[in-house]
């Protein structure tokens, strides 16, 4: 039994290596969009851009910095739409106020849910209605733009002929859970991106970022829209599929010097959004999702916790040879994974010291898909801004429609 549980860490140890290895060989080939000094997009011939902004409940937040931020932009013709999504606080009086400055902000006030939509894809669809130009670009309310964000991504897609670009922001960590979460949920998203292979085109995967997703207007027109997404509470990755699978052209980029987001401030937003979110990440598979929890949990969580107790048991003399057997494979897992989560949290500022914390991380996040699987097989639902997504007797998801 010794040698089969010492084999079995050491085989983890072995599969973190690997993990180590593939980590730097995504961080290598990344690409990482810059601010351009091209001056030709600033003019008034330039093509319009319309920025859609669906903002709920967003008093307490970065709105308003979000939106001037928006309007700053050096691009030389776009237009802001701005919905507010039946908000219940002063986001629509932050808008009317930003909009009372400046006229190429458009303020919507959101109608009701019809049946059979979520909330964020009406927002989009009434928002897309309104719109004028031939490319459009999706955001967030709380994302911030640096100036020449808008130009320097039109002119990466015009230069590449794309059809859709989606950048990666800067994710801004300013409490002790957001420097726990966010480096594990990047190298989590960075291994998932590998493997979809998300900029092969010869690859039907795709991966998109709702904080700032372009799309050219009749690309989004024949994947038919926001009202194709209507029960997709993942509407920016559902988004991304349609455009690859109908031979768009998609590119994703990591842009933290052109874009920056907080997504949340405290652990309770934090598991809120994740749960929302989760279980439409693993496409509605609970089997899968169970499955990712589990292996998660015996490759990341576990052996942290055998290095810890055997280091307790090796300092107290107890039984030191079978502990000190289990003590070194199950501390390089740690290490290594201390190594990735320093590596993949550069760019937020999140002390290489947070490493430490990667196994609570990797629980946490995988303890919200188990409770978002549960929630929404189940049909409790789960609840985002004031809204029960995917209650049963509300909303489905497609997935389980379709069985059904």
């Amino acid at each position: 039994m010794l040698t089969i549980l010492i084999s079995a860490i050491w085989l983890v140890a072995f599969v973190w290596l690997a993990i180590v290895v593939l980590t730097l060989y995504c961080l290598a080939g990344q690409r990482f969009l810059s601010p351009t000094n091209d001056l030709r997009l600033t003019s008034s011939d330039a093509p319009l851009v319309s920025i859609l902004v669906p903002a709920r409940n967003e008093e307490h937040r970065v709105l308003e910095a979000c939106i001037r931020s928006i309007l700053a932009q050096d691009y030389g013709r776009f237009e802001v739409i701005a919905v507010n999504d039946r908000s219940t606080d002063a986001t629509g009086a932050i808008l009317e106020r930003v909009a009372g400055s400046d006229e190429r902000l458009h303020v919507i006030e959101g109608r009701e849910l019809p049946a059979g939509w979520l909330g964020k894809p009406y927002a989009m669809q009434q928002a897309v209605e309104r719109a004028r130009g031939e490319w459009i670009l999706a955001t967030d309310a709380d994302m911030i733009f640096e100036s020449s964000a808008l130009r320097t991504a039109l002119q990466r897609i015009l230069a590449a002929e794309g059809d859709a670009l989606t950048l990666i922001p800067r994710f801004e960590a300013g409490s002790f859970w957001e420097r726990v979460m966010i480096p594990a949920w990047a190298w989590v998203f960075l291994m998932f991106t590998l493997f979809y292979r998300s900029n092969d085109p010869k690859s039907d995967r795709a991966v998109g970022i709702g904080g700032f997703f372009l799309i050219r207007r009749a690309v989004l027109d024949r994947v038919g829209g926001y009202e194709a997404l209507k029960d997709e509470v993942m509407e920016d990755a559902r988004l991304a599929e349609r455009i690859k699978h109908s031979g768009g052209r998609l590119s994703i980029e990591q842009a933290p010097a052109l874009i920056s987001t907080r997504m949340y401030k405290t652990f309770a937003e934090m598991w809120e959004c994740s749960t929302k979110n989760w279980f439409s990440g693993v496409n509605f598979s609970l089997p899968f999702a169970l499955f990712c929890v589990v292996s998660m949990y015996g490759v990341a969580v576990v052996p942290p916790l055998i290095a810890v107790g055997s280091a307790i048991a090796v300092a107290l003399g107890v039984r030191a040879n079978f502990f000190s057997l289990l003590l070194v494979p199950a501390a390089l897992i740690w290490l290594f994974q201390v190594f990735v989560m320093a590596i993949v949290s550069r760019h937020s500022d999140v002390s290489p010291v947070y490493g430490l914390t990667t196994p609570l991380g990797l629980a946490i996040m995988y303890s919200m898909l188990l409770d978002s699987s549960i929630r929404i097989s189940t049909g409790r639902g789960v609840t985002w801004k004031g809204r029960k997504i995917y209650e049963r007797r509300g909303v489905r998801p497609p997935r389980f429609r379709a069985a059904r």
